[in-house]
């Protein structure tokens, strides 16, 4: 459906087209939140993807049209990040970033949760199998892809040329940023809760690879300020020893402390993650109630058309269907005062 190319994200084809007015400028921070970081008026957090009950949430912000198309052809391997990964080239002569490993199916998934709130994502999908023609010298990705170029489970996020990507040092802060004290970023927060993603590093985090993103689109000189990695989620929250990707179980167990309580305006939270306090102080039951205008509005059907699309087993589904809608009520009821 047309409409969902608006969502794009990180970079973004459709998000730099977003209808005039839907996007939210730098602004000055409420009273007591952290400095806010000046950035010229095209710059955004968030946009309207459009209605969020006809978002198509099996083709995500690139829609089904916009789906990889084989054959694809061998560029490069791509060393960064801790997951296995290479460079393909479409049949529609689109790059791709493909990676294998344990976070294929979550990042295809919870992305789509970001892309339907209104933050900006780049588009993903979840590749059941495949072919790369002119594989050759492969390390990492040796033990996902065979000799001859075959493969499973892979996830392809679209590469869009014209785009600027800020280097780590240049990432940005969770607390000194254009946006510090806004709704929009409190509501990508809880989105972050909400999906489990305890990959929460920021620009001080640069030495390892900060997840938060600045991205210019070259041609209109528009600046999206993106969160850029939802891998680490659909698991469990918590320490180094504790945590998890896509595991349901894990996932379900720790919902019933997703949201812990109200005291007396300000949510607490059951959340842990790379930078726990930066994420969960500060979010108030006005800034639930803003963010779940559109998350509320989620049916079960989206919710079951986004597992499908990441590949998620039957068992899988079911379990994630229930587990998910039941955070999704908890802060409906902080949205509705309960």
């Amino acid at each position: 459906m047309k409409r969902t190319v608006c969502g794009l994200a990180f970079f973004v084809v459709a998000a730099v087209i977003a209808i005039p007015g839907s996007s939210v400028a730098a602004r000055e921070p409420r009273p007591g939140a952290a400095a806010a970081v000046a950035a010229p008026s095209s710059t955004s957090i968030w946009h309207d993807s459009g209605p969020v009950e006809r978002l198509d949430f099996f083709g995500g912000p690139g829609g089904r049209e916009g789906a990889p198309k084989p054959p694809f052809t061998f560029i490069e391997e791509d060393s960064g990040g801790t997951n296995p990964k290479i460079k393909v080239k479409d049949a529609a002569g689109r790059q791709w970033g493909v990676k294998w490993g344990s976070e294929v199916h979550a990042e295809v998934f919870a992305a789509r949760f970001a892309w339907a709130a209104g933050y900006y994502v780049e588009p993903s999908y979840y590749v059941a199998s495949g072919k790369v023609e002119g594989v050759t010298g492969l390390d990492r990705a040796k033990k996902f892809v065979k000799p001859d170029g075959t493969f499973t489970e892979a996830r392809f996020e679209l590469k869009i040329g014209g785009i600027t990507k800020m280097k780590d040092k240049e990432s940005w802060h969770w607390e000194s940023n254009p946006f510090a004290g806004s709704k929009e970023l409190k509501g990508l927060k809880i989105v972050l809760m909400l999906v489990s993603n305890w990959d929460s590093k920021d620009q001080r985090d640069a030495g390892r690879g900060s997840n938060t993103a600045i991205h210019k689109n070259d041609a209109t000189g528009e600046v999206h300020y993106i969160f850029g990695d939802w891998g680490g989620s659909m698991g469990k929250w918590g320490g180094v020893f504790g945590r998890s990707k896509w595991d349901c179980k894990g996932f379900a167990s720790q919902s019933k402390d997703f949201v812990k309580g109200v005291s007396p305006t300000t949510v607490e939270w059951g959340y842990s993650g790379q930078r726990t306090d930066s994420v969960t102080s500060g979010i108030t039951v006005a800034d639930v109630k803003w963010i779940m205008e559109r998350l509320g509005r989620i049916s079960d059907k989206q919710i079951q058309d986004a597992l499908e699309a990441s590949g998620a087993t039957s068992s899988e589904k079911s379990c994630y269907a229930s587990a998910v809608r039941m955070r999704l009520d908890r802060l409906k009821a902080v949205a509705g005062g309960r």
